[in-house]
This record gives structure tokens, C-alpha cells and sequence, in this order.
């Protein structure tokens, strides 16, 4: 039997319609950034954790800005490092405060996101390397930010995601930080448009085959960049020795196969993989934790925080 797209979604995607919103790829980048932004921002933040705290750290090119997350919580509490979604073009600390918000108090775990630079003023590897600075930075300073220094996840959504499964590459070609877990919501993992769910997703759920083509256009400097392993995690040719895993996908997201894939890859090379597919979502919905309708959502990173809370 098919899957239905959820009730909440369609309400969701309907009102978008309304407002005329038109698809990311169609706008300046200055008009996807704003229109990005304000879907994702809350009126008004969740206010779920005890205390979040700013920082500015040196980078391999410049300073990088983080924002950290504490959650009400006793004991040891794992250091969780976060990479935020929005095609590597349009995302940034305040798209993603309310997710971070949110998993910091379902995981139990000190969160700290980080402001990697952004494409197209930025091209890959511009942000992998910010990210894997920012994950030795806190690794390292894990007694400062009142996380547990022996305990390192790493977790982000949609661009995130690869950016997170590019730091744990990283992490083990270069020998640490060790990573005891990561976190991968909707992943694109490879620079390619050719798979059935591209064709059947291509355009009305929110994330178009259109969004992706620009996003990956924006991010890589040449195609031989989108070759690369650390842009696209599904053509490593060894994913052995990646931290345990926990993958995401959705049904109707045109990234949901290759998703399943590298999942699939990651199991098979004996990395510890768990696989969750929400076969009634879209592309994104984890941030749409301002849509008090959308119950996934919640559930969704509710999910999430118990893996992690299993996994450390």
C-alpha cells in the first residue's frame, strides 16, 4: 500500500500555496535566505533548556560562531555538536534555534551548533572544514561547556547531515576527535539526480529536484567536487570505522533513496546503523516545530533524543 502524505503536511504545504510562496530555487539568495528564515523561526522560541550561552572560536580561515545549549538536566551529560540544514546556502543559527532548543531537552545533551560559513561566498570545503573545527574545538573544551568530555555525538539535518557524515570521516582520517555517535536527518549524499525518488518527489513537497540542483550548484566549486567523498559520503569507497549511525529519511523527500543507500552502505561495511524512515513526511519537517499541528515534528526529535540517550 502507498503512503499517504500526512494530513498536517498537506495543510502546511496548502498554506504555503496560499501565501505564494514560490519554490527556494526560484529566488535571489537574499530572498531564499529571508523565506527560509521565516519558516523556520518560531514567533516565539520554545524556552525548553536552562541556559544557552554564545562563542566565537578561530577557524582554519577566519572565526567561527557557536551557540550552545544546555538542557535542565543532572549527571554526565553527552556533548552533542550540531550542523544545520538549508542547502548549504540559506540556513543558519536562528533557522535551526527551536530544533536545537528541543533536542538539547529530549537527549539530555549539552548542544552546540555551529555557524559554518555558508555557499555561494563560501564553496566546498569551506564548511566541512568549519565543522570538523568547530567538533575538535569542543571536544576539547567539553569540561567548559558542562558536557561530559568522554562522550562526543555528532548530528545535523538535511546539508547538515552530510556535513556531519563528512566530519566523521574526517575524524577517523585524521585520528579524532573520536565520535561515539552520529545523527543523520534526510541526508543528500551524493551529487546525483537519477534516483525514484528524485522522479517521484521531484516537485511539491516542499524541496524540489530544482532546490537540490541549486543548492548543489551553489556548494560545489566543479563537478569533480561533487566526486568527492566528503560531499558526497555515498561514493567513499570505505565507510569502515564511521562512528554508529542513525539515519533519517522521509517518504516523500526526493533525497529519500539516497538516504536508505547510505545507510545501507554503512551496515554493510559493519558500522553500527539504525534506519528510521517516516514514510508520511517531507523534506525539513523537524524544524517545523513552529507549526504547533505538525505533531511529527515533535515526535520526530523526540526519536532522535532517545537514540542518542541509548547510544551514550
Amino acid at each position: 500500500m502507498t503512503p499517504s502524505l500526512n494530513r498536517q503536511v498537506e495543510e502546511f504545504l496548502y498554506e504555503l500555496s496560499e501565501q505564494g510562496v514560490p519554490p527556494l530555487h526560484r529566488l535571489s539568495l537574499a530572498d531564499a535566505r529571508t523565506t527560509y528564515r521565516e519558516i523556520c523561526v518560531p514567533d516565539q522560541p520554545p524556552g525548553v533548556v536552562a541556559d544557552i550561552r554564545e562563542h566565537t572560536i578561530e577557524g582554519p580561515d577566519g572565526p567561527i560562531g557557536l551557540r550552545t545549549y544546555v538542557p535542565d538536566a543532572d549527571g554526565a551529560l553527552p556533548a552533542l555538536v550540531f550542523y544545520h540544514g538549508g542547502g548549504w546556502m540559506l540556513g543558519g543559527l536562528d533557522t535551526h534555534d527551536a530544533l536545537c532548543q528541543t533536542l538539547a531537552a529530549e537527549a539530555g545533551a549539552v548542544v552546540t551548533a555551529v555557524d559554518y560559513r555558508r555557499a555561494p561566498e563560501h564553496r566546498f570545503p569551506a564548511a566541512v572544514e568549519d565543522c570538523y573545527a568547530a567538533t575538535q574545538w569542543v571536544a576539547a573544551n567539553a569540561d567548559r561547556l558542562g558536557a561530559d568530555p568522554g562522550t562526543l555525538v555528532t548530528c545535523g539535518d538535511s546539508a547538515g547531515a552530510t556535513l556531519a557524515a563528512a566530519v566523521g570521516m574526517l575524524a577517523r582520517d585524521r585520528d579524532g576527535p573520536a565520535i561515539d555517535y552520529q545523527v543523520l536527518a534526510y541526508p543528500p549524499t551524493d551529487h546525483s539526480f537519477d534516483t525514484a525518488s528524485y522522479r517521484e518527489n521531484a516537485q511539491g513537497y516542499f524541496l524540489t529536484r530544482d532546490d537540490m540542483r541549486r543548492f548543489w550548484g551553489g556548494y560545489l566549486r566543479s563537478e569533480a567536487d561533487g566526486r568527492h567523498p566528503y560531499a558526497s559520503p555515498l561514493r567513499a569507497e570505505r565507510l569502515a570505522g564511521l562512528p554508529p549511525t542513525f539515519v533519517l529519511t522521509c517518504g516523500f523527500d526526493p533525497l529519500r533513496d539516497e538516504g536508505t543507500a547510505f545507510a545501507d552502505r554503512l551496515a554493510a561495511a559493519g558500522v553500527p546503523t539504525r534506519h528510521v524512515q517516516y514514510d508520511d513526511m517531507i523534506h525539513g519537517f523537524l524544524t517545523m516545530l513552529a507549526e504547533p499541528e505538525l505533531d511529527r515534528a515533535r515526535e520526530g526529535v523526540e526519536e532522535l533524543g532517545a537514540a542518542i540517550r541509548s547510544a551514550t
